[in-house]
């Protein structure tokens, strides 16, 4: 039995979410067409024959602007010297952008075996292209491995996890079998609810969003689960920018979620939402911890 625990990391947009989801076969992970969609250190647990892997998903690296920014970063550095292996993602297309310059800066004090994905070869037409920017990365650390993937396809992935085996020290299993992630379930709704967010708005609101859950009701008489969730932002304009027109934007937030929250919970969902000024919540080190983001987490 091999077992242990692999971080995934990288600058944003690589598509760490993604592969998580796609290792998994199932939604533990938010994904978002912006950068730092993902702010919080999620364990994502494949369980196969002779094998238990459990994925850190990870807040994509950068150079932090801001005290807010300066905790993702550190809770996926953080990350680092926890694990067994690291699998370090960089796109395929935009591998050498300044981004994944300083991910790899970090890198290079990490005494664990590293393998190096290169993700969205479904986006590069000629796969010789991939040649010299594989020769690059060879030249510029000792990957255990370097393994071209695409995570939205599932092409490579295979191969990817065939390498990470060989890595895994002998161990137990440290999750049961059927479990997916040790996140609650709660924690995975205000995240699908957090995801609609930012698919559906642009600029800046997004990123001073946060969601929490105040009720979360099992109905085992109707076969479904009552859930109220309050989106927090920092300003009076933000607010009315997700409510929308005669709540059309809110509707929209709501009817998306409670789909995938659906799936999630197997079961009908009545979801309500509703709209709370926390200002600058972000600066704010309470309401930080309130809403979970915490130093070194």
């Amino acid at each position: 039995m091999r077992s242990g625990y692999v971080a995934l990391v990288g600058p944003p947009n690589v598509g760490k979410s993604t592969l998580l989801n796609q290792v998994l076969k199932e939604k533990i992970s938010i994904t978002g067409p912006r950068p730092q969609t993902t702010r919080n250190r999620i364990l994502g647990i494949l369980t196969e024959p002779g094998m238990q892997v459990i994925f850190v998903d990870t807040p994509g690296i950068i150079k932090a602007q801001d005290e807010f920014n300066r905790i993702l970063v550190d809770t996926a550095l953080a990350t680092l010297s926890e694990v067994d292996v690291v699998c370090f993602l960089v796109d395929a297309v935009k591998a050498f952008r300044e981004e994944a310059g300083i991910a790899r800066e970090s890198l290079s004090r990490v005494k664990k075996p590293i393998i190096l994905a290169v993700n969205k070869t479904d986006l590069v037409r000629n796969k010789r292209d991939l040649l010299p920017l594989i020769d690059e990365y060879r030249l510029a650390m000792p990957f255990q491995a370097i393994v071209p993937i695409s995570a939205l396809t599932g092409d490579g992935v295979d191969l990817l996890l065939d390498e990470i085996r060989q890595l895994l020290p002998e161990g137990p299993r440290y999750f049961p079998e059927d479990h997916l992630t040790d996140q609650p379930e709660r924690f995975l709704v205000a995240e699908l609810i957090r995801e609609k967010v930012f698919h559906l708005l642009r600029q800046e609101v997004p990123y001073a969003v946060a969601v929490t859950i105040e009720d979360f009701l099992e109905k085992p008489e109707l076969s479904r689960i009552d859930i109220q969730a309050v989106i927090h932002v920092e300003r009076g304009s933000q607010k009315g920018i997700i409510i929308g027109r005669n709540g059309q934007t809110l509707k929209e937030i709501g009817k998306q979620a409670r789909g995938d929250i659906e799936a999630l919970l197997g079961c009908h969902v009545f979801l309500g939402l509703f709209v709370r000024v926390q200002k600058n919540w972000r600066k704010d080190p309470r309401a930080r911890a309130e809403f979970g983001y915490r130093q070194g987490r």
